[in-house]
């Protein structure tokens, strides 16, 4: 197997497994702001998997984009990989969406580790970023990979849709219920 074909599996695994370690540390993150993720699962443990989920992904994402650079099969510059639509000839609208997305995990992963150092308030407002970045790669993920019109891809982006959807929806029920019930006193 040469290079090039190497570094283009890779990078289409890395792409595939990115889009599930994402897809896991963002429900996971969305559950661990219930309060308690479940009977007798302490918070801080659901944090600390969300962590290590966000820190597996950030590797991937690290990994995907380093093949996509590296392979000379289709012609992506560094530059063109971290500033979202710089001028790719290579599928440049759906190159972008990947590139904003890395954008974003940086800036989110960077808030998170100076944590300590900003605002409750600013941290959060960052860290909701989030969401948008995983919308971009799933995007991007649909529109440039390889495998996007392939049975079993497919299945995957709608099982990680469909998570990532029923994960949002128990949120939000969970923050108007108690509004709604504390409204009809």
């Amino acid at each position: 197997m040469s290079d090039t074909a190497f570094l283009w599996y890779l990078n289409r695994a890395t792409g595939t497994v990115l889009v599930v370690v994402f897809t896991l540390a963002l429900v996971v993150g969305i559950l661990a702001t219930f309060g308690r993720a479940g009977r007798g699962v302490p918070r801080f443990l659901t944090q600390a998997f969300h962590r290590n989920l966000s820190l597996l992904a950030v590797a991937l994402l690290g990994a995907h984009v380093a093949t996509a650079v590296l392979d000379t099969f289709v012609d992506i510059r560094w530059w063109q990989a971290v500033v979202p639509f710089a001028g790719s000839t290579y599928e440049p609208f759906w190159l972008g969406l990947g590139t904003l997305a890395l954008d974003i995990i940086v800036v989110v992963a960077l808030t998170s580790l100076l944590r300590t150092r900003l605002s409750h308030r600013t941290w959060r407002v960052v860290h909701v970023l989030g969401y948008a970045a995983w919308v971009s790669a799933v995007v991007h993920g649909l529109g440039i990979g390889t495998d996007a019109q392939t049975g079993w891809s497919r299945l995957v982006t709608l099982v990680c849709v469909g998570v990532v959807g029923l994960a949002v929806t128990a949120r939000a029920t969970a923050l108007v219920l108690p509004q709604r019930a504390g409204s009809t006193r």
